[in-house]
């Protein structure tokens, strides 16, 4: 018969559940004023309570209790201040009746009856089972997820939940989230209830990547031109000096961007701002701080190298220390260093293609170490510092039209653009065998000088079409990459003229014919640069340019003053010798192409235009002669090398 006026207690045994309930297997209530539980009020449904020793209609037989696998969570704190002890169980189930350790503190348990369906990454947290500390994933705790916090729900609502949430938990996809939470006290009747609540203001995004604040930041800034940013990069620099895949990229950015680098992103946008006044879908926009960018992308990326480096952080360094304008000589040694360590680490100075990996892959290790070498060695010319990276110690093959990045879409790439590339990165090759012979601290005296020369004539036989008209006559400059490659060939052969009047020099009886003949040389590729910055043109300055070949032109101001002291007597003379007019003439073009914008010339400017200008001054002849120089008897050091480029450089 039904239980009368009386309460049914919470999973009482004495008093079980009605059948409808035990085959649901909801929790049976009833109230004081009704005959039939809650759930059964809700179904609709016959509500049936078994008398003593009645068997189950469902199953048969009567119900055995099943033992109680889920541990009772606790406070932290109440574990720490009672331990139980290992003999003494402090769980015990008869039933479906909870009982818990016996103490006098407001200890509250979870209803393990109801289900947490919304799928988090809750912490694990201390539970006690049969007297030993377990850990069990509690939803309630303030820092068991990322995003959500618990809630409590309010008395004034609590009840009407409750039996919302039992309705729902019946059905198998729920996903009503609320936990009901009971008190220990026996005389406490009030039932307490929690639901999720989000823990973060809406669009407020927590990374622990520091390096992800500083891109967000920067894309704020630059919004809303992030992507014609990207556009520009990929048609100005990568088709010059490829890095990224571009498809690959594209896909990447637009399906899943969190997966890109923010390191990556950041040097990326900063690299690409060089490029803002020349890009014609930006017309009269204001550009941002490029400074103000650059340093945000590099805090970024020294955050990256410190806390999770890989191979995408090597590209961003490589972005990073090809970014213009340049600013910071020792950081960039610095980042170059990194780079060229890291790359060792991941293998990529190894050849791939015997590998187990996708084609792109492959092909991709290969162009970042390609890019690695080219700024590893350009840098060591300009910056007077030993290259990092040695013959001996890389096997990866010289890059070929068979190993190009998106093969697939050729259309996008400017047919003479991955010419002038390959061209670039045999020049580097040469380049590097003059390094060698430049910083060895042991010089071989068995090396003659001609066979230097040789190696580069050779690489220029080895040219065709275009590619070899820019290097011979200075022609076909539209090609992007074009004029870079043509001032980066110039200052390898200024490099050649160098070592070869140091070695004559070093003789004991120095050739005058040969001295003489060494100076019509340098004169004849100091003009064949000026005349390559003369005929530069709008189109020539915004195209790509390799910032370390910017110390190009004080090596060359500081070569052809030094011929022009060793050439003339006097200081009439001195104005009017054609190495000081060449020299003028170059701070000149570089003032005129400073007023469009053309940061290459801007170190240089800074360095020797007051001193060319000085020089290039006529001197007033009424002076004593008595009183005047000769310059045939200053004393030129023999060790004047290419240290003479950055005696005057302040980094």
């Amino acid at each position: 018969m039904p239980l009368g006026s009386q309460e049914r207690p919470y999973r009482s045994h004495l008093r079980p559940a009605c059948f409808s309930c035990r085959k649901r297997k909801s929790r049976c209530k009833i109230e004081s004023h009704s005959t039939s539980c809650l759930m059964c009020r809700v179904h609709g449904t016959e509500c049936l309570f078994p008398k003593n020793g009645q068997t189950d209609p469902v199953q048969g037989s009567v119900r055995s209790p099943r033992p109680h696998t889920r541990g009772q969570t606790v406070a932290k704190d109440t574990i720490r201040r009672h331990q139980p002890s290992p003999t003494t169980s402090c769980h015990s189930r008869t039933g479906d009746t909870h009982q818990t350790a016996r103490d006098n503190s407001d200890i509250t348990i979870v209803d393990s009856t109801t289900t947490w369906v919304e799928k988090r990454t809750p912490l694990t947290h201390l539970t006690v089972d049969n007297g030993q500390v377990q850990s069990e994933m509690t939803p309630l705790s303030i820092e068991d997820t990322e995003n959500e916090n618990a809630h409590i729900i309010s008395p004034a609502v609590t009840s009407d939940n409750q039996v919302l949430s039992e309705y729902l938990s019946t059905m198998s996809n729920s996903t009503y989230g609320i936990r009901l939470i009971r008190s220990k006290r026996a005389n406490s009747a009030r039932q307490v209830l929690f639901t999720a609540v989000q823990k973060r203001p809406v669009g407020l995004t927590i990374n622990p990547n520091p390096s992800y604040t500083k891109c967000e930041i920067i894309e704020k800034l630059l919004e809303p031109w992030t992507g014609q940013l990207i556009d520009i990069y990929f048609r100005k620099a990568n088709i010059c000096l490829p890095l990224l895949d571009e498809s690959s990229f594209r896909s990447r950015y637009i399906t899943s961007k969190e997966r890109i680098s923010p390191a990556l992103l950041s040097s990326l946008y900063a690299h690409s701002l060089v490029y803002w006044k020349s890009e014609p879908l930006l017309p009269g926009q204001r550009c941002p701080d490029i400074r103000f960018i650059w340093n945000l992308s590099t805090e970024a990326l020294q955050s990256e190298l410190f806390l999770s480096p890989g191979i995408s952080t090597i590209t961003a360094i490589l972005l990073n220390i090809g970014g213009r304008p340049t600013t910071a000589i020792v950081g960039n040694g610095v980042r170059l260093g990194s780079a060229v360590s890291l790359a060792y680490s991941l293998g990529l100075n190894r050849n791939p293609l015997s590998w187990d990996i996708s084609w792109s892959e492959k092909v991709l290790r290969m162009h970042i170490w390609w890019s690695l070498l080219i700024h590893d060695r350009w840098s060591s010319l300009a910056y007077g510092t030993p290259p990092h990276l040695q013959k001996s110690l890389y096997d990866v093959p010289q890059p070929t039209a068979e190993y190009q990045l998106d093969r697939q879409d050729p259309s996008q790439r400017h047919p003479g653009a991955i010419s002038v590339f390959f061209a670039l990165s045999g020049l580097t090759d040469v380049l590097d065998h003059y390094l060698q012979r430049l910083y060895r601290l042991e010089k071989e005296t068995n090396m003659p000088i001609t066979s230097m020369e040789l190696r580069l004539n050779r690489w220029v036989e080895g040219l065709v079409n275009d590619v070899r008209q820019i290097i011979t006559r200075g022609t076909s400059l539209h090609i992007p990459g074009a004029p870079n490659l043509r001032l980066a060939y110039l200052s390898v052969q200024l490099l050649i003229h160098r070592i070869q009047m140091e070695d004559s020099r070093a003789k004991d009886d120095v050739d005058e014919d040969s001295l003489a003949n060494q100076y019509i040389c340098i004169r004849r590729t100091a003009e064949d640069l000026v005349f390559l910055i003369q005929e530069l043109r709008q189109e020539q300055l915004d195209d790509f340019w390799l910032p370390v070949t910017a110390f190009a032109f004080p090596s060359a101001i500081t070569f052809l003053l030094r011929c022009a002291l060793e050439t003339v007597r006097s200081p009439n003379e001195l104005s009017k010798s054609g190495f000081v007019k060449l020299a003028w003439d170059l701070i000149t073009t570089l003032r005129s192409h400073k007023s469009l914008g053309w940061d290459l010339g801007d170190i240089c400017l800074a360095q020797y235009a007051e001193v060319v200008e000085k020089l290039a001054a006529p001197v007033d002849t009424n002076e004593n002669s008595a009183t005047a120089t000769i310059y045939e008897d200053i004393i030129i050091p023999d060790d004047l090398f290419v240290d003479d480029i950055f005696s005057n450089f302040e980094g």
